[in-house]
């Protein structure tokens, strides 16, 4: 049985997107296309898709690391934050768009609340998962 951890990760996220593009809980919110993914970004995400792929991935990280809080999914996409002539500092991505596709996920039925740990993953997000990465697998040995 193939999992998520013999797939690339690039390749699993971009055929998950597409995947969530169809359920109807999961939808970028008004302000998506105005919102900095951190402080550490200058400018919004250039990309039309966007929220979908940090879905994905956010769903991915929840299936692998899980349970898992926003604080911590947070700090996964952070990076480094320019301050000019002084050292760059690690800071953490926005809590509000790890907050948003969370709760979107939850929604869907994918990730579940564990008992003051944060977020895991149910049967119907790993089944998901599981089959997009055997769907990817094919793909790769066909190509």
């Amino acid at each position: 049985m193939v999992t998520i951890y013999d797939v690339p990760p690039g390749e699993l996220v971009a055929n998950l997107a597409v995947k969530l593009r169809e359920i109807d809980t999961i939808k970028p919110p008004e302000w998506a296309d105005f919102v900095k993914t951190g402080r550490h970004t200058e400018k919004a995400p250039v990309q039309k898709d966007w929220w979908f792929t940090r879905a994905a991935s956010v769903l991915r990280k929840v299936y692998i690391e899980g349970p898992i809080g926003t604080e911590r999914l947070a700090a996964t996409y952070g990076g480094s934050a320019d301050k000019g002539s002084k050292p760059n500092k690690a800071v953490k991505g926005s809590r509000s768009v790890t907050r948003k596709c969370l709760m979107q996920l939850e929604a869907s039925g994918l990730v579940a609340k564990d008992k003051n740990k944060g977020r895991v993953i149910t049967a119907k997000g790993r089944a998901l998962l599981d089959k997009i990465a055997s769907d990817v697998h094919e793909g790769s040995k066909k190509g």
